[in-house]
């Protein structure tokens, strides 16, 4: 073989490699751009001409009216339609962090523009809610009404009440928050519009100060909030949004403050193995390493060392490395935190870990676990790892990223993406409507919600596409924002990573028809002898949890407690509901009228265990007996 032939073969095997380390098996740069256009999806307000999700309409248009505030626009959360300040803050603060760190590689991929409209929405809303220095709207919508309707964003009838901060209403979790993320997106604004880069500093400056000054939990101001998004505290928030003003305005007042303050607040105390929109310690720890590496720590040293042993234990703890003391995996890989949502903390450690490998490699430095030392290399393939996960290399082969690859949930748990759009159902779809026509059908989606992270799967792998397992099939801001950098940072060790182009405008359907849902049919009577025997082994515990009137109706929220008395675990066990008239969740409908049955991810019922489930009625309570079990 000629020389020229064998440096051709080698370097084919070279590309080869890379492509490997690259994941040539994924599209990073696309998963990237569909993660975007789930920003997009979850927009409130007036949609601009160049909205590129078209399913989607103009919606919240008043809100803030009733206050005298305009708090028009930002991001509804989730699948509902409440504008939670805490978890939007957070990831604005993820996306322009992205926009700052891989600003090449964005701008290279012509995805710049895409990303900075995904701030700036953001931001605008948080701007008109920054409406005095020490007054921050929090959040729009009331979390409790808002859940009990199945309703389109652009058809709400729900109460679209508003939450304010203030002096004699704390919070300074979020607005520490929303501080850290207008600095940072300050940062990102800076080569493209100074005069918008400085607005947004001001915001930033106001609102430390103000959490700074007036200390206290959001939502112990704002107890709507605590069946949502409960706030662990408020220290690492403090100290996140001083991180942020010292590396958007180098003043070295913010330095001094997480210095003076690593021991109070807890910065170099607290050894976390999370970083999520409730916990900023992780994140803090690296972003002040960074400060380290680069040598500008001066007289500050020894304390910035000691948050950079901390964020070294997240990253030891996160590779398995921290002698014992590590983050959980799942069988297939995956990080676990909690059962609600859980790849959310999966991708928010997962950018962060990107993040901190760059920030090594940089300064060719390398990181000393328990267990031994760790190459800027195996943090980054531990986090592309994650994003593997996420997009398909899991026991299911199935991505969790809504609308990328061939195999996704299509029973995703969202209002606006399971009911047919404005532009085809023109008439409006009421709370019970919706979950009767949309929310219980069987069919998939009529409309894909891209780039869209869902919960994901349990501790062992498992998930179930189901639109009533919101645990599992609810997208979050707060879990796709961070994959916007993920991505982009593994799409740029790509061969072939730059000069996208990304998803041009989607064109609505023509028409959509829903299919009715099955005909009831009287089931067979069980063989069971308990079978809805009086004093079986199942006990109803019922009561009435909260209340509110729309118009001349009061609804009641009604919480039923299932709970196995016996020694033996039940399964199939069915039950009968009559005389509902309003949404019940927590169930699965069965063909059979009034009959339900335990979700799929409830499989048995264990002896002394309980189920809860919920619904809303407009008069007396619903009776509940029961059906058959085994």
């Amino acid at each position: 073989m000629r020389i020229s032939s064998k440096l051709h073969v080698i370097g084919l095997l070279l590309v080869g490699l890379l492509a490997l380390q690259a994941g040539a098996n994924f599209d990073y740069g696309d998963a990237m751009d569909k993660t975007l256009l789930f920003f997009e999806a979850q927009r409130s307000g007036k949609l601009p001409p160049h909205q590129r999700v078209k399913w989607r309409g103009d919606s919240g248009l008043k809100d803030g009216f009733l206050q005298r505030v305009n708090l028009v626009g930002g991001y509804y959360d989730a699948g509902d339609h409440v504008k939670f300040g805490l978890p939007m803050a957070f990831s604005l603060t993820m996306l322009a962090w992205s926009a700052v760190d891989y600003s090449k590689e964005i701008v290279k991929l012509n995805q710049m523009g895409n990303t900075l409209a995904a701030i700036k929405w953001g931001t605008d809303y948080f701007i008109k809610a920054h409406t005095q220095p020490n007054v921050l709207w929090a959040q729009v919508g009331d979390g409790e009404s808002d859940h009990y309707c199945w309703e389109r964003a652009e058809d709400m009838t729900t109460p679209r009440n508003a939450y304010k901060l203030d002096p004699s209403h704390p919070g300074s979790d979020l607005a520490a928050e929303t501080a850290a993320a207008l600095a940072a997106a300050s940062l990102a604004f800076k080569p493209y519009g100074s005069s918008y880069s400085a607005l947004l500093l001001v915001h930033a400056k106001q609102l430390f100060s103000f959490a700074d000054t007036f200390r206290g939990l959001y939502d112990d101001s704002i107890p709507n909030a605590q069946a949502f998004y409960t706030s662990s505290g408020y220290s690492d928030e403090l100290l996140w949004a001083a991180a942020w003003l010292y590396r958007a305005t180098k003043d070295v007042y913010y330095l001094k403050y997480v210095v003076d303050n690593a021991v109070s607040l807890g910065g170099t105390g607290w050894a976390v193995k999370e970083f999520s929109w409730d916990n900023k310690y992780a994140g803090v720890q690296i972003l002040l390493t960074k400060i380290l590496l680069d040598g500008d720590g001066g007289s500050y040293t020894p304390t910035l060392k000691q948050y950079q042993a901390k964020a070294d234990y997240f990253t030891c703890a996160c590779l398995q490395k921290n002698n014992g003391y590590n983050v959980v995996l799942t069988p297939g890989g995956l990080i676990y935190v909690r059962e609600w949502n859980n790849l959310q903390y999966a991708s928010s450690a997962a950018f962060l870990l990107a993040m901190y490998s760059d920030y090594l490699s940089e300064r060719k430095a390398v990181l000393t676990c328990p267990e031994g030392q760790v190459q800027p290399s195996d943090v980054l393939s531990f986090a592309k790892s994650q994003a593997d996960y996420i997009l398909g290399k899991n026991p299911k082969s199935i991505s969790y990223l809504v609308g990328y690859g061939q195999n996704y949930p299509i029973h995703v748990h969202h209002r606006g993406a399971s009911i047919a759009p404005v532009s085809v159902l023109h008439s409006a779809v009421t709370c019970i409507e919706g979950f009767e026509t949309w929310y219980r059908r069987p069919q998939a989606n009529p409309n894909i919600i891209y780039g869209g992270l869902v919960g994901g799967p349990s501790k062992t792998d498992d998930f179930s596409d189901d639109r009533s397992n919101y645990e599992q099939t609810e997208p979050t801001l707060s879990g796709s924002a961070p994959l916007v950098g993920l991505f982009c940072k593994l799409q740029s060790l790509s061969p072939a990573s730059y000069h996208r182009t990304p998803t041009p405008y989607q064109k609505p359907p023509v028409s959509y028809h829903p299919q009715p849902a099955s005909p009831y049919h009287k089931a067979p009577e069980s063989s069971n002898p308990y079978n809805k025997a009086p004093g079986g082994p199942i006990k109803f515990l019922h009561s009435i949890i909260s209340t509110w009137t729309i118009g001349p109706t009061t609804y009641y929220k009604h919480k039923v407690v299932v709970k196995n008395t016996s020694q033996k675990p039940i399964t199939d066990l069915k039950l009968t509901v009559e005389n509902l008239s309003g949404s019940l969740w927590g169930l699965s409908p069965c063909p059979e009228k009034n009959t339900y049955e335990l979700p799929q991810w409830i499989k048995i019922l264990s002896p002394g265990s309980e189920l809860i489930f919920v619904y809303v009625q407009g008069g007396a309570q619903a009776r509940v007996s029961i059906k058959s079990y085994h």
